[in-house]
Parts: C-alpha cells; structure tokens; sequence
C-alpha cells in the first residue's frame, strides 16, 4: 500500500466516478483502475462496487475510507509542521465562509490580517454551513466558519470557537407595515409572503427549527441560495426575509425589524479536532478571535 493508492482511492470514493477521479487527478483513468485494484489485492478486499458505470464503496470501502482519511490528514500535517520547522511553509490559509457574511464581515478581517502578515496568502471558498463541515471532515478545507444557535450541536470531530453572536432580523420594503414597528413576533411574520433560502443555509433550518413552537407552517413564496437576490425581491414587494443584522444595516430602502422575543444565530471557526492546524491557519484564529467585534449577548466560547 503506498500514498499513491490512497490518494486515488480517496478520489474515487469522493466523485463516485473511476473517470471523473482520473480528470480531477489529471492522469489516465486506467492508471486510476490499476491502482485502485492493486490496492484492493493486497488488502484482499473489494472497496468499490463497479456495476456499468456506477460506482459506490462496499461495506469494507466505507471502513476504509475513514482509515484513508486519517492517513492523508495525518500526512498533510507531518508535511506541514516539518515544511515549517525548516521555514519552507507555504503560508497559506484555506477557509470556507458561508456566503451571507463574507462580504459584510470579513473583508475588513481579510485586510487587518494581511496587514499584519503580509507573507501569508489566504483561499477562501463560499458554501453553506452544513456543506463547510463536511468539507473540513473530508479534509477539503483547513477551517471554516460556521453557523449554530442556541444548544446547537456540532459533530464530535470538530473544534468550533464563537467569534460573533448575530441578531437574526426581519427583512422588509420601506412602505412594509412591519417597517415601522419594533419587533413583530414569529406568527406574525410566517403569515406574510415569505422569500426564502434554499436548503443547506443554517439560517433556513434555523428558523425552521424555531418554528417548531408555533404550530405554523411558513408560506414560502419563493426559494434561492443567492442573497442578493433575496434583497432584490423583498425591495420590489415580492415578500419578505430574514437576515442578520450586519447584512442589512446599510441597506436603507430597506426596514430591519427585530422579532419578540428576539433571535440570535452564533458565528464560529472550526477546524478538524486532533489533526494539525498549520501555523498560517493558527495565526488567522488567534487573529480572527482577537479582531472580531464585541457580541451584543455573552461571551465567547
């Protein structure tokens, strides 16, 4: 068993797809097969299910996946930590940022940080919450900032740190009767016209999950994973939204109102717990932790 094998098994466990690993790896998908072949002779298994061109991992794949994963982990970070004792690191920070804050938060973090160390290069990639955790699971992502409420639990295999706690507000037109009040309560706005996030967005479960109380069901006019565009509806009447209040706050053809009671959502950082956090990565937490601004509600964690 060598890297090689892991590597490709790893790929074609991810993509499900022989051919579709070879293009990702960029090599010949027959090398592919080969490797992954040998690798099932001598462990003297099958790994993958192979029926036309459908491709899943059998019971003793999956075993082994999570064993293939530790090894890469284990490795990147044997590579990392002994690339830095001889001052060869990269430097690189790879992050995953849910797409509603990246451009109201953390492009002033972004800044301040290169300031301050203008040697490291930073990657960040946009996806949902849920998405982000799995990524940082699969060894896809160094960390990531993720989203949580209340007594929201995280999978064991992640070390997550608060940075911000978020007021989650009701989004309305100018002319909205909601625009002028103080708060509105959650029966109150589950009976408007609602424009609202597609799965995978932790405010969606969220509020779902806060809806449970009511007995209600929303009335969901309109799904889309693209903020801007929920702005865009709730600006020509088409419904209303929520957000979090940093999101809005300069928007002002636009009305935030807070809900009674109020709704708060946790801002986090995480990381894979027991795999080695590179010194570009632990400087942008220790960074990020110290820079954040002050939460409206408690202490960070």
């Amino acid at each position: 068993m060598d890297i090689r094998q892991l590597r490709y098994f790893l790929e074609v466990a991810r993509l499900s797809n022989f051919t579709k690993a070879a293009e990702s790896l960029r090599i010949a998908q027959p090398a592919v097969s080969m490797a992954v072949k040998k690798l099932e002779e001598e462990l003297d298994l099958v790994l993958f299910n192979r029926q036309d061109k459908k491709v899943s991992l059998t019971a003793e794949g999956e075993i082994f996946l999570s064993h293939a994963r530790r090894i890469m982990d284990d490795l990147r970070g044997a590579e990392l930590e002994m690339a830095e004792l001889k001052g060869l690191s990269r430097g690189e920070v790879r992050i995953g940022i849910t797409p509603m804050i990246s451009a109201y938060f953390f492009p002033d973090i972004f800044r301040d940080f290169k300031r301050a160390y203008p040697q490291l290069s930073i990657s960040v990639l946009g996806e949902g919450s849920g998405r982000i955790q799995k990524m940082i699971g699969d060894g896809e992502l160094d960390m990531g900032v993720v989203a949580g409420g209340g007594s929201a639990a995280f999978p064991a295999t992640l070390e997550v740190r608060r940075f911000l706690r978020e007021e989650i507000v009701v989004c309305v037109p100018l002319d909205h009767p909601f625009a002028g009040r103080q708060a509105v309560t959650l029966t109150e706005f589950i009976g408007e016209p609602l424009v609202f996030y597609k799965e995978g967005y932790y405010i969606r479960e969220f509020f779902l999950e806060a809806l449970k109380g009511t007995g209600s069901a929303p009335r969901i006019i309109f799904e889309t994973n693209l903020f801007s565009l929920v702005k865009s509806l709730v600006r020509n009447g088409t419904g209303i939204s929520i957000f979090l209040k940093m999101v809005v706050a300069e928007d002002t053809d636009l009305a935030a109102v807070s809900f009674d009671p109020p709704l708060h959502l946790d801002l986090l950082i995480a990381w894979k717990k027991d795999t080695y956090l590179s010194l570009a990565n632990r400087a942008f937490v220790d960074f990020l932790l110290e820079h954040a601004p002050g939460e409206r509600d408690g202490e960070r964690r």
